[in-house]
């Protein structure tokens, strides 16, 4: 807060410093990344200044009262003072938080006009994207790494009690939920998806979710979480 307010009205935390306010990644113990509209005002060894003429309000949030940028105009000005490595990371981080939403990413790369970190902001939200038809591609992605696991093939879209759910293995009451990236969903469906989650819950079903980077990157990890749950809920049953 003391470094937005040394810059004057308006200015905000940016860059890194706002990816560390918002949890995207580790913060800076050095300096301050900080945007204004305050020419004027002269940067120093703790704080790192950024110049823009006018920041629009849907790219300014409030966090622990520090006003600071929202999060895809963050992601939008890591892109410039970030490599790919640690923009994918913030990306990732976003996205496992539930802060990641495809009408905020599109919203400000509307708004970007000339920023020199557009072709890497690109980059790394194509590789973030799911194909079009996300539920059916995942759904038959993730059938064949069972398959190929040697895991038992689970019932699709299945109604438990009033919900319906993605995978089902009966016997063992294991329930898997496939997902998406969270920002081509809404802060509703999220919801919806976790009393989904608590319901199924309060009726004795194991749940596990699984995501399209999972599925797709982290195989064996998906297999082994499940081979154990599994393994697990059968030494249950037969106690």
């Amino acid at each position: 807060m003391a470094a937005v307010l040394a810059c004057g009205p308006g200015s905000v935390l940016s860059h890194r410093s706002a990816a560390a306010l918002h949890g995207l990644l580790r913060a800076s113990v050095s300096s301050s990344d900080v945007t204004t509209s305050e020419t004027r005002r002269r940067g120093s060894p703790r704080i790192l200044t950024h110049y823009s003429r006018s920041l629009d309000p849907l790219d300014r949030a409030i966090v622990d009262a520090i006003p600071v940028t929202s999060i895809p105009r963050t992601l939008l000005d890591l892109a410039e003072v970030a490599d790919r490595r640690s923009l994918a990371r913030a990306f990732e981080e976003a996205d496992r938080l539930g802060l990641l939403h495809l009408h905020g990413l599109e919203g400000v790369r509307a708004r970007a006009h000339g920023r020199h970190g557009l072709p890497l902001f690109d980059a790394v939200i194509a590789a973030h994207r799911a194909p079009l038809d996300v539920r059916s591609e995942l759904e038959r992605r993730f059938l064949e790494l069972c398959e190929e696991a040697g895991i038992p093939l689970p019932s699709l879209n299945v109604l438990v009690e009033r919900w319906v759910v993605d995978c089902l293995w009966p016997e063992a009451h294991l329930i898997v939920e496939l997902d998406g990236f969270a920002y081509h969903r809404t802060r509703a469906a999220y919801e919806r998806d976790r009393e989904r989650d608590l319901g199924v819950a309060l009726a004795g079903f194991a749940v596990l979710r699984f995501s399209w980077a999972q599925v797709t990157r982290s195989r064996g990890m998906v297999a082994a979480a499940l081979r154990r749950e599994l393994a697990t809920r059968a030494r249950r049953r037969d106690a």
